[in-house]
């Protein structure tokens, strides 16, 4: 999927933040839950990230695939440091704006689209809760597997999650529920972006534990191998190839 110029409710916002506008982006469940997040939050730059945050850049080494990049907000302080960075998103808008913000290289892509087209990388960033877009357990085992297959023998996927078994609120605890009803991980949430008069489609984004993700991973050519928390229930699980094979 990539966006239609009427649905890049995401880069729209992210263009408005930009250039100065105060932009809030919503996030809208299927279950009509509402979330809202500033837009400048995907502009800020890495001096003000978290220490657990800043513990990501002693993780990569060497080209890197930076999956759903946004404005590049991790992919540009790479690119500082000196690795040759590929920021992909289906946002045109993200795109541009990551490039002129001075990303040096970006693609409108899908993750799903990834192909040995784009050459091999020895490390793959899904940061910002961005193993999500595996969207369920299925699409995530094939496209590790995919990705192993795009990736150097020492190769290694940093991988951000967010375990939504830690929470007490109902709202979030009856979502769960009806998800496992219907066969679905309790994670597993259909949303869309919406900003002013614009609205993406709904997909699915798949949230999982600490667990869950080690489930999802076995068999794949892959391993956790390190993990630590960010903030509050979200966590950074290093993933690398078993074997360096």
């Amino acid at each position: 999927m990539r966006l239609r110029k009427d649905q890049d409710a995401f880069g729209r916002a992210l263009y408005d933040a930009h250039h100065g506008v105060d932009a809030h982006e919503l996030v809208e469940r299927d279950d009509g839950f509402l979330d809202a997040a500033s837009a400048s939050d995907y502009l800020a730059s890495d001096t003000s990230w978290s220490a657990a945050t800043r513990r990501v850049l002693g993780e990569v080494r060497g080209r890197v695939l930076d999956v759903g990049c946004g404005a590049g907000r991790f992919a540009i302080p790479l690119q500082e440091r000196g690795h040759e960075v590929l920021g992909i998103d289906i946002s045109p808008l993200a795109v541009r704006i990551a490039k002129l913000r001075g990303l040096a290289h970006a693609r409108v892509l899908s993750v799903t689209e990834v192909s040995a087209r784009l050459g091999t990388f020895d490390t793959v960033l899904m940061l910002g809760n961005n193993f999500g877009l595996v969207a369920n357990p299925k699409r995530a085992r094939w496209l590790l597997r995919r990705l192993k297959s795009l990736t150097l023998p020492d190769a290694r996927i940093i991988a951000q999650s967010l375990d939504v078994y830690q929470t007490e609120d109902p709202v979030h605890l009856r979502y769960q529920r009806a998800n496992r009803r219907r066969g679905r991980m309790s994670g597993q949430i259909r949303m869309r972006i919406r900003y002013r008069d614009l609205a993406t489609p709904y997909y699915d984004y798949l949230l999982v534990s600490r667990v869950e993700m080690a489930e999802i991973v076995e068999g794949t050519g892959w391993e956790i191998r390190r993990c630590w928390s960010t903030a509050g229930p979200s966590y950074v699980a290093v993933l690398e190839r078993h074997g360096n094979a």
